[in-house]
């Protein structure tokens, strides 16, 4: 018998304390989870192609970095390999939405709405199907650039990873939210294409923002991404900072937001 069997609730009704409480939600996430890496794991290849666009940009731009000093003197894979962790989990978290849509298209979502599951469980397992995909991306660009000469003290590549967990947790559930909003491919697409892109140019993971013109770095100071960046940076060097302290503040306080607003959301389909 199901937790909302047991207590004789629908999934997806009571109160917000009532979505984020008990065992079941832990169990329901759990299942949802392992439902939703199933076929990642049948078919491994697309971790590959997911990690194709920072693979690309690692191998046209390493001959580059051999023998230059990066953008403070510092060695330049210390600076480049950070931001494209970041790049990769903008990537990687902002597109989790398509694999909503083709379920929403065939019906596939409304029939597990309908399940004996939470609502809340069926958004965290997709969001931590997500995360897990990209922590093992990054596992394996880490791996790739050992060769090139990247170092990074242990402490700061955890740390740095599950500063990116954070990130993409707030990052899928916005564009899961978005998903739910528009529900058409070729209107979400666009949609995404026009958020990331800006989030990613003025969050300085190609390019230094410190040596942008005035108003170009103080937009940049106005996207959250760019706090991650430099936390990210410091981290791989080793450095434990008031940058550090102001990415990860970034980064909770936007996971925070959106599983908030992605449990209001959730919870109000199809009521």
């Amino acid at each position: 018998m199901s937790v909302h069997e047991e207590t004789g609730t629908p999934p997806g009704t009571g109160g917000p304390e009532a979505a984020w409480r008990g065992p079941g939600l832990v169990r329901d996430t759990a299942t949802v989870f392992a439902r939703q890496m199933r076929p990642v794991l049948h078919r491994p290849l697309m971790l590959l192609f997911g990690m194709l666009q920072p693979v690309l940009y690692l191998v046209l731009f390493s001959p580059l970095l051999s023998g230059l000093a990066g953008a403070e003197g510092q060695d330049p894979w210390q600076w480049f390999v950070p931001g494209l962790l970041v790049m990769l989990a903008l990537f990687t978290s902002g597109f989790a939405g398509f694999s909503l849509l083709p379920e929403m298209a065939s019906g596939v979502h409304e029939r597990l709405l309908a399940a004996p599951v939470s609502r809340v469980a069926l958004l965290l397992g997709r969001v931590l199907r997500d995360v897990a995909i990209m922590l093992a991306q990054m596992v394996l660009i880490l791996v790739l650039v050992v060769p090139f000469g990247f170092r990074v003290p242990v402490a700061g590549a955890v740390a740095g990873l599950l500063l990116l967990a954070v990130l993409g947790v707030g990052l899928a559930t916005l564009s899961y939210l978005t998903a739910l909003a528009v529900r058409r491919t070729y209107v979400f697409a666009p949609v995404l294409q026009t958020v990331l892109m800006p989030l990613m140019l003025l969050s300085g993971v190609l390019l230094p923002m410190d040596l942008a013109p005035t108003w170009l770095y103080a937009l940049s100071r106005a996207n959250p991404v760019a706090y991650v960046v430099d936390a990210e940076r410091a981290l791989f060097a080793g450095e434990w900072g008031a940058a550090v302290g102001t990415g990860w503040a970034v980064a909770v306080v936007l996971a925070v937001a959106a599983l908030a607003a992605g449990s209001r959301a959730v919870r109000r389909l199809g009521s």
